[in-house]
């Protein structure tokens, strides 16, 4: 049983809901972000979304795009995220770490190479946002060697027919992108949600974890009703953009907005 499958299992056991923060490696400088991901796993976070800087981040919405441009104008390269990582768990066994982010850097890194680096530094989970199940079995063959889970994303438009296949090799959990667009997008239909949690049962026994549109900790409680766990991205993002020339105020309001919507989840 992978890393991830052992969290969900345990606070399924405690019926607690997982608080899942994603913030863009490198995003405000490496040291930032290094130590930003201790405060998420301070504040709450069960697993930590590091996204892997990309120069067309095609899926995500002007706040998470414009963080890939400045990691990726920074040089940040997806072997310093796996540094990240490394010295992360230096200090830190517990905490689920997912990378997630596009399918070039993974490819150009080698899949067999990148899979045994990950397994090496800790990395729990890979989500590869432009990577469909039909062209993931490569990827999933080297990362199923290792024990690291490959997550991938589900939208309300997935059809059932999709749901089967996606069933068939996600592994860890499902990401449901529950708004129709980008990252950063629009504000929650929390029925609307629910009753795609529903159908996407039907299919999918995997947990399942909600991001897009949740934005403070109201929303997050209102989600985790229904689903396995809160993903939040782009407030958090938003955050390090705002206070990016001021590390302490930084760290300080990622924690605090963390710890805010954990406890509203639990």
């Amino acid at each position: 049983m992978s890393i991830i499958s052992n969290i969900f299992n345990e606070l399924g056991q405690s019926r607690k809901k997982a608080f899942i923060p994603f913030i863009t490696a490198g995003d405000g400088g490496l040291d930032n972000s290094e130590a930003l991901v201790f405060s998420l796993a301070n504040n709450g976070a069960d697993i930590i979304e590091l996204g892997v800087p990309f120069s067309d981040p095609m899926a995500d919405g002007p706040v998470i795009a414009k963080s890939h441009e400045r990691a990726v104008a920074d040089g940040v390269s997806l072997s310093d995220v796996l540094a990240i990582v490394d010295r992360f768990r230096e200090h830190n066994k517990s905490t689920g770490i997912v990378l997630m982010g596009y399918t070039n850097p993974i490819e150009v890194y080698g899949y067999k190479a990148f899979a045994e680096r990950a397994q090496e530094v800790g990395v729990d989970g890979v989500l590869v946002v432009d990577m469909p199940p039909e062209e993931a079995h490569d990827l999933k063959s080297e990362l199923d060697a290792v024990g690291i889970d490959l997550i991938f994303l589900v939208a309300p438009t997935t059809t059932d027919d999709r749901l089967k296949d996606i069933s068939k090799i996600a592994t860890g959990f499902v990401y449901f992108v529950s708004l129709k667009g980008v990252t950063g997008a629009g504000n929650l239909d929390i029925d609307s949600v629910n009753h795609h949690l529903a159908r996407m049962r039907n299919y999918i026994k995997l947990p399942i974890g909600v991001g897009f549109g949740i934005k403070n900790a109201e929303t997050a409680k209102q989600v985790s009703e229904n689903a396995d766990a809160v993903i939040v991205g782009s407030t958090l993002v938003s955050i390090v953009e705002q206070f990016s020339s001021d590390k302490d105020k930084m760290i300080t309001k990622v924690g605090n907005l963390a710890n805010q919507i954990s406890n509203a989840i639990n």
